[in-house]
């Protein structure tokens, strides 16, 4: 399983405990959940994952080229 680092700010942090809490679900599985959609997405998150899409698409480029 590939592994995530993010590096949170305090309030972000536990903004994302006290939702864990309130779903009954690990932090891990709060932050899985909001990273796949299952929440509307921060601008934050959204650029995060834009950046780790073209992170991952510059390997895939290399390949082809």
């Amino acid at each position: 399983m590939p592994k995530l680092t993010l590096e949170l700010d305090v309030d972000l942090y536990r903004l994302l405990v006290q939702a864990a809490r309130s779903n009954d679900s690990s932090l891990e599985d709060e932050c899985v959940r909001r990273l796949e959609g299952g929440v509307r997405r921060s601008r934050y998150v959204e650029a995060l994952l834009a950046e780790l899409h073209a992170d991952a698409d510059v390997p895939r480029q290399r390949d082809k080229g």
